[in-house]
């Protein structure tokens, strides 16, 4: 009983291969069931065979490609329309010694002359004393504005220009008008009693 069961098995197995050889699958995936095939051709002979309708022309005129409220740019961001509009203040990358007070808040107390660099020292409102050298970058910078209604703004600092036996010199270069000389500043070292006098 059991070698009939066996070899009706292999039976049904070997049909069953040989309907699906890899001829008859590639034949039906590329012209699909033959008789589905079939059918509709037969069906379809007898019909005349309608073309789609063309396509309307499309004019396009120079304004079809300018940004307009009716024509707009896929790629233009709207982060600068939906954000609360900032003023911009481009300002030159540098190291500056006391940017939170102007030079009028800055007291020179003494200036040392001996080597190559002379340095004098300033104390700030808070009475502490910074060293400063020439080509130090000092104090608040200044906002200048250019270009009218839509122009930008921009900041100048002074730079220690020199450093004297009884001041210091500061000078402020504008980079929008080279042909403009710089501005130029001097703090000098009073004495004492001289500065305890301002105080009373």
């Amino acid at each position: 009983m059991k070698p009939f069961v066996l070899a009706s098995g292999l039976v049904a197995l070997a049909l069953g291969a040989a309907a699906c050889s890899p001829d008859k699958v590639l034949t039906s995936a590329n012209n699909g069931p033959s008789g589905a095939a079939s059918a509709p051709a037969v069906a379809d002979a007898g019909a005349p065979t309608a073309a789609p309708p063309p396509l309307p022309r499309m004019e396009f005129a120079e304004n079809d490609f300018a940004e307009s409220d009716r024509n707009r740019d896929p790629f233009r961001s709207f982060v600068t329309i939906l954000a609360p509009e900032m003023k911009k203040i481009a300002s030159v990358q540098k190291e500056v010694v006391l940017p939170q007070f102007s030079l009028d808040e800055l007291k020179l107390v003494a200036i040392v002359m001996g080597g190559e660099y002379p340095r004098a020292m300033v104390v700030d409102p808070s009475g502490k004393g910074w060293v400063i050298k020439r080509g130090d970058w000092v104090g608040r910078p200044e906002v200048v504005h250019i270009g009218g209604a839509n122009g930008t703004d921009y900041q100048i600092n002074w730079r220690v220009d020199k450093v004297r036996d009884g001041d210091i010199v500061f000078t402020r270069e504008d980079p929008a008008q080279p042909g403009i000389p710089p501005a130029s500043r001097v703090i000098a070292l009073r004495p004492d009693t001289e500065q305890s006098r301002d105080k009373l």
